[in-house]
């Protein structure tokens, strides 16, 4: 861990297994809030130092979160919170879920853009953090924000009374496996 990660409190993961995949899922998001916290302490850290050994190793655990973990997430709520708010809810409940997936295109789009940015950063002569990375960067910190947001006050909330306990099971089996296969590759 970098320095520039080492100096956010609580950069340390949750105790929580996929034997529990809604607690899972949040504490995924915990996770994504650090990394996006990390990612702005990037951008200060380069304004006030330049980029060094500590940016470059810092931005490659931004990197690394949101190549891997980001994806696994997005694929656990597309597979498994989505489908049955889609089928059981509400208008108001189908219409979170559209801005949801809506917003997992946006999140996509936004971090391909920034991910090149980012690459940039690591190289041997990183150009100065301009005014469009400074742009990107707080759209995509504020996208997931008010993803999350929406997911943790009504996609969640919703979602968790429609399974029962042998469900749960095999949702968290299900995410555990799909990550198993990516650190066999």
């Amino acid at each position: 861990m970098s320095k520039v990660s080492a100096s956010i409190p609580g950069f340390s993961a949750p105790a929580v297994g996929f034997e529990q995949p809604f607690e899972m899922l949040e504490a995924c998001h915990d996770r994504v809030r650090r990394s996006l916290a990390l990612l702005r302490r990037i951008v200060d850290h380069v304004d006030a130092h330049g980029h060094d050994a500590a940016s470059r190793s810092a931005v490659a655990d931004v990197l690394r979160y949101f190549d891997l973990a980001g994806p696994h997430h997005h694929e656990d709520e597309e597979r498994h919170v989505f489908p049955p708010l889609q089928a059981h809810a509400d208008a108001r409940l189908r219409e979170a879920v559209a801005r949801l997936r809506a917003d997992h295109v946006r999140m996509n789009a936004l971090w391909a853009r920034l991910r090149q940015a980012l690459l940039a950063w690591q190289g041997d002569a990183p150009p100065p953090i301009g005014a469009g990375e400074r742009a990107l960067v707080d759209a995509f910190v504020a996208a997931y924000e008010s993803h999350m947001a929406l997911e943790e006050s009504v996609a969640y909330p919703a979602a968790r009374p429609l399974f029962g306990d042998g469900e749960l099971q095999r949702i968290g089996d299900e995410m555990a496996s799909r990550r198993r296969q990516d650190t066999r590759r």
